[in-house]
C-alpha cells in the first residue's frame, strides 16, 4: 500500500530544502573539481529580461501540452494532476515563487553550470561544448522521471536552456528562464486551472 503523501506544507519545505541542496552540490562539487559552475552568472537587468523572455516559448510548448492530451502528453497530464498539483495544494503565490527560484538556481547551476560546463571545459572545444550540452541535457531529462514522456521534454527544455547559456553567455538568463517558467506552469496548474474548473 503506497504511503500517504507528506502534507502540503511539509512538502514545499522539501522541495526547497532539496533545490537549494542541488545549488550546494554543485557549488561543492565544483570546489573539489576546480570548476566554478556560477562564474558566468553574473547580474544584469538585461539578463534578467532576456531570461523571462527566454520562457515564452516554452510556456507555449507548456500550454501545447495542457490543452492537446493526445497519446503520451495524455499520461502526463493524468500524472501531473493526480499525484504533482496535489502537493501544492494550498501553496500561496510566495510559495510557488519561492520554489520556482530555488529550483532555477540549485537546478541550473547543476547542469548547466557544473555538468554543461565543467565537461565542456575538460574536453575543450570545440567539441566538449556540443558533448557538456547533450551530457547535462540528457542528465537533466533523467532526473524527471514522472513519466518517458515527461522525461523527454524536460531533456528537450534542458536542451534550450543549455542552449541560451551558449548563446548569451551569462548562466543569470537559464537560470531566470527556468525560474519563470517553473512559477507560471505551478500558478497555472495549481492555482488558475483549479479556480476555473470549480
Amino acid at each position: 500500500m503506497p504511503a500517504d503523501p507528506p502534507p502540503p506544507r511539509h512538502f514545499l519545505v522539501m522541495a526547497v530544502a532539496l533545490e537549494a541542496s542541488l545549488a550546494v552540490v554543485a557549488v561543492g562539487l565544483g570546489w573539489l573539481l576546480g570548476y566554478a559552475p556560477s562564474a558566468t552568472a553574473r547580474w544584469s537587468l538585461a539578463a534578467v529580461g532576456w531570461g523571462a523572455l527566454a520562457a515564452l516559448p516554452a510556456l507555449a510548448v507548456f500550454w501545447f501540452c495542457v490543452r492537446s492530451p493526445i497519446g503520451p502528453l495524455r499520461e502526463i497530464n493524468r500524472v501531473v494532476d493526480e499525484q504533482l498539483v496535489p502537493l501544492f495544494r494550498g501553496s500561496t503565490l510566495l510559495d510557488l515563487a519561492a520554489i520556482s527560484v530555488v529550483a532555477g538556481v540549485g537546478e541550473e547551476l547543476l547542469f548547466r553550470g557544473l555538468i554543461q560546463g565543467g565537461i565542456a571545459d575538460w574536453i575543450g572545444p570545440p567539441r566538449g561544448v556540443w558533448v557538456g550540452l547533450a551530457a547535462g541535457s540528457i542528465l537533466f531529462g533523467l532526473v524527471h522521471p514522472i513519466t518517458r514522456g515527461y522525461a523527454v521534454l524536460a531533456g528537450l527544455i534542458g536542451l534550450y536552456l543549455g542552449g541560451l547559456w551558449l548563446a548569451l553567455g551569462n548562466l543569470l538568463v537559464p537560470i531566470t528562464t527556468h525560474a519563470t517558467y517553473d512559477f507560471m506552469a505551478l500558478v497555472y496548474l495549481v492555482r488558475l486551472r483549479r479556480q476555473s474548473s470549480d
